[in-house]
């Protein structure tokens, strides 16, 4: 009987159906030998809530959503409440008291390395003389990807660096092989090329842009970062590589593709708090350049040996650039920021770039808004995808875990504060630590400390805005931190202060110093709560306080006149000199005075007699902190009352005139 002939392309089809198993073999066989490749995809300024898989209904995160399908998506992840410090913890895995990189000043010239921590002097007003931050990470510390190239990856950095202004602290000297990233740090001086070109429209020196090339003129620099990436990982497909991939978005300066921002200004936010559609418009673009990546890697057939780490550096920006922050009095058409104001203007009015809620505040504070922050990690056949984990883990702990993961051998001698997350990450155990810390000597200074479900936050002094030295959060029953138990619950505050003593003194933490200088005010002084007297001291006088000044500028500032404006300053003084003074302002959201701007001057009479003074404020939005100088550097100024309003009735009002001596 004449055998069966089957067809040739049938003959083939049964072939590559039994050689296809062999080949998934092979190719497991050939991962199991090779250890995975590292991505560490890092976003700046993104917040916690600031995508789909988190829970944005606002923003568009398609990939990133795809992503968190893929992964262990992490609920309670931590970064420094500042960019520099969560950069140097992921590539030293040091708490930022042990590298001592404690704030975002990595743009900053370094200090000199036998220079004093602390400043030789604080203002008399200071209380405490607080150690400055470092303004890069130390070369001696063995770092992340020092470590990796010595176990034979090819390694490299693409975007901010954020950890060192001068050439002897850029990637290249810190492990990196390849380096794509600009300087000044804390953004692009452009986020369309030219980047040589600064957002005021002034150049910028070649050597302040690092080692960028410009593209073909409008290019996005997010893009653009996406195509240097893909071409490392294509590069080095054949061998076991580190990409650092640390975006510029969604930081200042807001640069935004107008397409997406148009369409952007037409959605409303179901949850009615994220509105701003240049945030919405820069995150799609993020997005889009996590889906190119993750393409690529499919498509090279490397994404099943490749543990995957998506990670922001800080809480989401609730403070720039709000229309309060840009309607600067001095910015008309020709200045250098006009046409950047005007663009922030027509697209996102009065919104700040972010909304953290339900999380309280956000980047540069040291409550949840500020450094709770998405984390997602994937790594097939290692990780359940679509997993979550409510574990407590941090920028210190990205540094063991890849060691783990890829085998390397951790440093002779380097300390790292961090836990490895492979047993959170396959599943098969718990972290060994009793406590996660967040070390914060700057803005408003404090340290925290979280375990389980609690919260303590220890403040080095009282703040105006913040009285309290010590709060006490239920993170599960309150994550907005609404609800301060200190009094409730003094034996858990007392716990939690003995084991932020404990961190303090085993990672070396430079703790603030009392200032000798410091002036205590004076016990027959006007009330405390009442305002904040800065290089000047405020007594008592009959029916008056007495402002004596004791420096230069000096003024009075008070968080206590809350009103939406505009304001009107009612001032009863009297000088003997006379001179000029002025009323600064800063609002709601907004995290520092701005540079110029928010100021209005008014002059106090020479003479005995009593003046009444009258100032407008044009002040927009809801006042935060009003400073009122005074020129009382050559004669005491003498003040009655003080009283601010609006036209709604509202105000706020200090009466001296019961005040006795």
């Amino acid at each position: 009987m004449q055998t069966p002939r089957f067809p040739v392309l049938t003959r083939l089809a049964l072939a590559a159906l039994l050689i296809a198993p062999l080949l998934t073999s092979f190719a497991a066989a050939a991962d199991a030998k090779r250890p995975p490749n590292i991505v560490l995809f890092l976003v700046d300024d993104m917040g916690w809530i600031d995508s789909t898989p988190y829970g944005s209904q606002y923003y568009e995160t398609p990939n990133i959503q795809r992503l968190a399908k893929q992964s262990m998506r992490f609920t309670d992840a931590y970064a420094l409440p500042l960019c520099s410090p969560t950069r140097a913890s992921i590539l030293s895995g040091q708490y930022s008291s042990r590298h001592r990189v404690t704030s975002a000043s990595g743009h900053q010239p370094a200090a000199a390395e036998d220079a004093s921590p602390y400043p030789a002097k604080a203002p008399a007003n200071k209380q405490f003389i607080y150690a400055d931050s470092k303004n890069y990470l130390d070369l001696e510390i063995p770092t992340l990807a020092e470590v990796l190239q010595q176990a034979g990856y090819r390694t490299g950095h693409f975007g901010k660096w954020h950890l060192g202004l001068s050439q002897e602290h850029w990637p290249d000297k810190q492990g990196f092989d390849v380096a794509f990233h600009a300087q000044p740090s804390p953004g692009p001086p452009s986020y369309f090329s030219p980047y040589g070109v600064s957002p005021d429209g002034k150049p910028t020196p070649r050597h302040h842009v690092g080692t960028i090339t410009d593209g073909p003129e409008g290019e996005y620099i997010t893009d653009r970062l996406t195509d240097e990436a893909i071409k490392f990982v294509e590069a080095n497909q054949d061998r076991p590589f580190f990409l650092n991939f640390w975006h510029y978005g969604v930081h200042g300066p807001w640069g935004h593709k107008e397409a997406y921002t148009a369409e952007f200004s037409k959605k409303t936010d179901p949850r009615g708090e994220q509105k701003n559609p240049i945030m919405a418009s820069m995150l799609k673009s993020v997005d889009e350049s996590l889906g190119r990546l993750l393409d690529r890697l499919d498509e090279l057939g490397l994404a099943d040996n490749t543990l995957f780490i998506f990670y922001s550096d800080n809480g989401g920006n609730t403070h720039s650039r709000t229309y309060e922050d840009v309607k600067l009095a001095n910015v008309k058409p020709g200045h250098p920021q006009y046409a950047a104001i005007q663009d922030w203007r027509k697209w996102a009015g009065g919104e700040p770039p972010t909304n953290n809620a339900p999380l309280r505040e956000g980047k540069g504070r040291i409550y949840e808004g500020g450094q709770r922050v998405p984390l997602m990690v994937r790594w097939p056949r290692h990780i359940q995808a679509g997993s979550t984990s409510d574990a407590i883990v941090g920028p210190i702990d990205m540094y063991p875990t890849i060691l783990s993961a890829t085998g390397s051998q951790k440093p002779a001698g380097h300390i790292i504060d961090g836990e490895s997350l492979l047993p959170i990450l396959k599943q098969t155990g718990n972290l060994e630590r009793k406590a996660y810390f967040t070390w914060f000597p700057h803005l408003i200074p404090a340290v925290s400390v979280r375990q389980g479900d609690w919260k303590l936050i220890r403040r080095f002094e009282s703040h105006p805005s913040y009285p309290d030295l010590f709060e006490l959060y239920n993170l599960t029953d309150d994550i907005g931190e609404t609800n301060n138990l200190v009094q409730q619950m003094p034996d858990k505050v007392k716990e939690l202060d003995a084991l932020i003593d404990q961190f303090v003194k085993e990672t070396g933490a430079l703790y603030p110093k009392p200032n000798p200088a410091y002036k205590a005010t004076p016990p027959n002084s006007a009330k405390a709560d009442d305002f904040v007297a800065r290089n000047c001291q405020v007594v008592k006088a009959e029916g008056a306080i007495r402002v004596v000044g004791e420096g230069k500028q000096p003024f009075l500032g008070t968080a206590r006149v809350k009103l939406n404006g505009p304001l009107k300053l009612t001032l009863t003084a009297r000088c003997k000199e006379g001179g000029t003074g002025r009323v600064q302002w800063k609002t709601t959201g907004q995290e520092n005075f701005p540079a110029s701007g928010q100021n209005v001057s008014f002059e106090i009479p020479a003479g005995d007699a009593w003046r009444e003074v009258t100032v407008d404020l044009p002040v927009e939005g809801q006042s935060q902190i009003v400073r009122l100088y005074l020129p009382a550097e050559k004669s005491p100024v003498e003040i009655s009352s003080i009283r601010y309003a609006n036209p709604q009735g509202d105000a706020k009002a200090l009466d001296f005139s019961k005040v006795t001596p």
